[in-house]
């Protein structure tokens, strides 16, 4: 195995692991304060936006068709935690166990938030990958920074408003307030990501001082 399918190995590793944790921490709500105002947004904020800096940087190195397969991957892999834990709500208890109600409160998210959370996944995550590499073409490979940010800005937007709209309407007033700030969360982590792509792109292509562009190219991708 090269070093670069080991990059991939860990790299996938990371990504299924973030998503599964998203989609468990994502029914509670936590407050984030600025200033006097207080903002409430899902608990998996940021472990879900880290799956685009994962998906972005693979798609720089492996291409398109992998990257989705990725994606593909992460939704069975999702489906697969959640039936799972379904299960084990289900199974009965041993009698000695006095923590079967905290359990079921902590992991037993509703099927709504469940679907809502399935739904705005695969929308966002193959518009990422579809729109970093519509954007790639259009920039003949170069600036990187630009198709990071722009493919990701967009996906979260689309994946923040379907997910928030399905799992929380008609429970959770101000919706809308919701969906800006976790919104602007997601594209301020965007923004910061992007050191990270740069640095994991470099990192599993660099050779000798070679940019990370395609190696048959020395242009940089500034």
């Amino acid at each position: 195995m090269n070093r670069q399918e080991k990059y991939f190995i860990v790299l996938s590793g990371l990504f299924t692991g973030l998503l599964v944790l998203a989609n468990i921490i994502a029914t509670k709500i936590i407050t984030i304060q600025f200033g006097q105002n207080a903002f409430f947004v899902p608990a998996a904020v940021l472990a879900y936006a880290l799956t685009f800096t994962i998906t972005d940087a693979i798609s720089e190195v492996w291409g398109k068709e992998r990257t989705n397969w990725l994606v593909f991957t992460g939704f069975i892999t999702s489906v697969i935690s959640a039936l799972l834990v379904k299960l084990a709500i289900q199974m009965p208890s041993a009698p000695f166990w006095t923590g079967q109600e905290a359990f079921q409160e902590i992991l037993g998210s509703n099927l709504r938030i469940t679907l809502a959370g399935m739904i705005a996944y695969l929308v966002s995550q193959y518009h990422d990958v579809w729109a970093f590499h519509f954007l790639k073409e259009k920039t003949k490979g170069r600036k990187l920074w630009l198709r990071n940010n722009v493919s990701t800005s967009v996906s979260q937007l689309l994946d923040t408003t379907i997910f928030i709209t399905i799992a929380f309407y008609g429970v959770i007033p101000n919706l809308f307030t919701m969906i800006l700030t976790q919104y602007a969360i997601k594209l301020m982590i965007a923004v910061l990501d992007t050191p990270v792509v740069y640095g994991l792109v470099y990192l599993i292509r660099n050779e000798k001082g070679k940019t990370v562009e395609e190696k048959v190219s020395t242009q940089s991708i500034a």
